[in-house]
């Protein structure tokens, strides 16, 4: 049986592109030895200066996690910072990385390009795909649910692995990427959807925040009168009446290109169908809210587990390292 693992930084409630992007593939592995993280020690790596909210977060997320439809009978939730192999095996495998393998990550070149007024140039920052590693092979996981944006960590992984049993002893599986279906999400900004950016429309959002939010949506830049002809390819709004499944699909593009609706009225007729489509979320999470002793629990018991694996995984790693 397949070994799978995934987390989620808990920087903030997760949005619609955590969702679509990770969240909904983890439901499709349910029943297989599944393990989903709150990585809040991934969380410190960029907000390190803010980080009182990120205890609160952590609860949001699994709050997200639960109303989105995850069952922790059937996979194990956890968070990162509780079992604390997850820093040991970090060191461990740092001792083995190649400082150029991480200084070549293009993530960490495009966030110290993107994310403006925060100090990345840290320690942390820049060896987070070490720890990243340490998430993966500390449960020997086969199977890694990631969007492509994230392949280049996910053959990181690989390499570290590779290195440490060519030194030591082969102890770690090569994990396999199991690619997720939806495409990259625009932002209400156009950019990708990320909290990093504060473009995200949220699981938590309520219908009228949501109609807000997307009222904000950047359209095809090209129209800028009602009588300019669009350009439905380029347009988030459009992205998003596609990946709802608009029914009218097809008039919403030949409308738009001829210049016979306006952007306005695409985005609200976009907003009903994306309020549709969280609703169920929304109403799980509600009463979700309302047990967070259990919620709790749930992180405790997921814990518990997941120590019990990753402490067999550091204590193997360790005596082929020579350290026991």
């Amino acid at each position: 049986m397949a070994r799978v693992l995934s987390g989620t930084r808990p920087t903030g409630k997760l949005h619609l592109g955590n969702y679509l992007g990770a969240v909904e593939n983890f439901k499709k592995l349910e029943g297989q030895e599944s393990f989903f993280m709150i990585a809040d020690w991934h969380a410190l790596t960029t907000e390190y200066d803010s980080h009182a909210k990120i205890r609160e977060n952590v609860i949001e997320v699994a709050i997200d996690y639960l109303a989105s439809g995850l069952d922790p009978a059937q996979c194990t939730i956890f968070i990162q910072s509780e079992v604390p192999e997850h820093a040991e095996m970090a060191l461990l495998l740092g001792m083995v990385t190649p400082l150029g393998w991480l200084e070549r990550n293009p993530t960490y070149k495009e966030q110290l390009r993107e994310i403006t007024g925060r100090d990345l140039y840290t320690y942390g920052f820049l060896g987070y795909p070490v720890l990243q590693a340490a998430d993966i092979l500390l449960y020997k996981a086969t199977k890694v649910p990631v969007g492509e944006d994230q392949l280049p960590h996910l053959e990181l992984t690989r390499e570290i692995a590779r290195r440490f049993n060519h030194l030591y002893k082969s102890v770690f599986p090569e994990p396999e990427a199991i690619l997720t279906s939806s495409p990259k999400l625009p932002g209400l900004d156009g950019r990708k959807m990320s909290k990093s950016y504060a473009n995200t429309i949220e699981l938590s959002d309520s219908p009228e925040v949501v109609d807000k939010k997307v009222r904000q949506m950047v359209t095809d830049p090209a129209r800028k009168r009602r009588e300019d002809k669009g350009h439905p390819e380029v347009c988030p709004v459009y992205f998003y009446h596609n990946l709802l499944k608009n029914p009218a699909l097809d008039k919403v593009a030949h409308e738009c290109s001829n210049a016979l609706r306006g952007c306005v009225e695409c985005k609200q007729e976009m907003a009903e169908l994306l309020k549709k489509f969280l609703a169920p979320i929304y109403e799980r999470r509600k009463n979700w809210e309302g047990k967070k002793k259990d919620v709790i629990e749930i992180l405790k018991e997921g814990s518990k587990r997941a120590r019990l694996i990753a402490g067999e995984t550091l204590r193997e790693a360790k005596t082929a390292a020579g350290m026991l």
